[in-house]
């Protein structure tokens, strides 16, 4: 491919239901689709690892046999220069108080709690427009996010758990709001049993008990779904995406 040729559609996306603009961007294999469709991957934060998954697809794809990766129609939803803040709403769940933690240093956020609103434009508005447009194989779809946005793909699972059938959830930010998703999970055990969803499950050791959280988390949840968890060894909460994103794909496609 040409250095200078973009391989992907970029588009602005207003939604209704979360009164937001979102920058959609859209890679498609260059090749004719399964009929069946395509697998089809949302990326969360799609503005700094759109790039990276997308990349991790296209070039693993050309060898599938040895590499477990098959082409894969790439989604990207990405935020404005707000990308701060409103990450904290869309990413949230909605809750009477909100706690932060002592490194906050008591600089909270003006708006929290978006997730419902965040979770139906995923449901009602993008993945439609998605379908509508694109070969997607509706029965292999997959989400991925990192830090709050991992916190966000834990949180689709336990409330609406069919939306996706693998979630690939990279150091999540379970101790968000007094580790509020570790009851929410117990609840989510308490109610499924032999799911067929599944979930990776990522953190990296220099992220010291985001590791702990993560590791809990996976411990709990294997007992109903098919879990990975991977402790990336060195690795910061910068550093640790590039480091297990083909680990996290190949767990999804490994999987079907």
């Amino acid at each position: 491919m040409n250095r200078t040729e973009i391989d992907y559609s970029t588009q602005q996306m207003t939604s209704k239901l979360a009164d937001y603009t979102y920058g959609i961007n859209v890679y498609i294999p260059n090749e004719e689709a399964p009929t069946e469709g395509f697998p089809v991957i949302y990326v969360l934060d799609g503005s700094s690892y759109f790039p990276l998954v997308k990349e991790a697809v296209r070039l693993q794809s050309r060898n599938a046999p040895k590499t477990g990766i098959l082409p894969s129609i790439v989604v990207g939803i990405g935020h404005g220069e707000d990308i701060r803040e409103r990450r904290f709403y869309d990413f949230t769940a909605p809750a009477e108080t909100y706690i932060y933690p002592a490194r906050f240093k008591g600089k909270g956020h003006e708006k929290l709690g978006g997730a419902v609103n965040f979770s139906r434009f995923l449901e009602e508005e993008l993945k439609p427009m998605i379908e509508a447009n694109y070969p997607v194989n509706k029965a292999q779809q997959s989400i991925f996010g990192h830090s709050l946005a991992g916190y966000f793909t834990l949180w689709q699972l336990f409330h609406h758990q069919t939306s996706f059938q693998h979630y690939l959830a990279i150091s999540p930010s379970i101790w968000w709001n007094e580790h509020e998703l570790v009851p929410c999970a117990s609840v989510f055990l308490n109610e499924h049993q032999a799911m067929k969803e599944t979930l990776f499950i990522s953190a990296g050791e220099l992220e010291t008990f985001m590791v702990d959280d993560a590791r809990q988390m996976a411990t709990m949840l294997e007992k109903i779904m098919k879990v990975d968890f991977y402790e990336a060894l060195n690795e910061n909460h910068a550093s640790v995406v590039p480091t297990v994103m083909s680990r996290a794909i190949r767990f999804a496609f490994k999987n079907e």
